[in-house]
């Protein structure tokens, strides 16, 4: 499991990418506990993340409606399967309106683009 760490921000908040080898959504929720587990994520609003399975997609956005539909166009746009990417988000007071969608875009981005570095 790799972390990226303070990747961008805007507006107040923070956003962090994690990613990882990961076949079930039972795997992807043991990743999303794992990253809980350092004081900083669990204080972390949202931890919405995409995966893709040879059964099918499996996301979960984690109130960051629609979060999980992006994550998963990239993924299928990569050809990257049984990988979890989870995009974390402290919320920093301000609502960000459509930028957020951009916002779990860039960071998906950087991580996929961290794989082929």
């Amino acid at each position: 499991m790799v972390t990226l760490d303070n990747i961008l921000s805007d507006r107040g908040s923070k956003y962090a990418v994690t990613g990882g080898p990961c076949r079930s959504e039972d795997e992807a929720k043991a990743m999303v506990a794992q990253l809980k587990r350092k004081k900083k994520f669990a204080k972390a609003t949202h931890h919405s993340w995409g995966l893709l399975t040879a059964s099918g997609p499996i996301k979960n956005d984690d109130g960051e409606s629609g979060a999980g539909n992006v994550i998963l166009r990239m993924l299928e746009r990569e050809g990257l399967t049984e990988h979890v990417v989870i995009v974390t988000r402290w919320y920093g007071g301000k609502h960000l309106g459509g930028d957020r969608f951009r916002h779990v875009q860039t960071a998906t981005r950087i991580y996929l683009d961290s794989l082929e570095a």
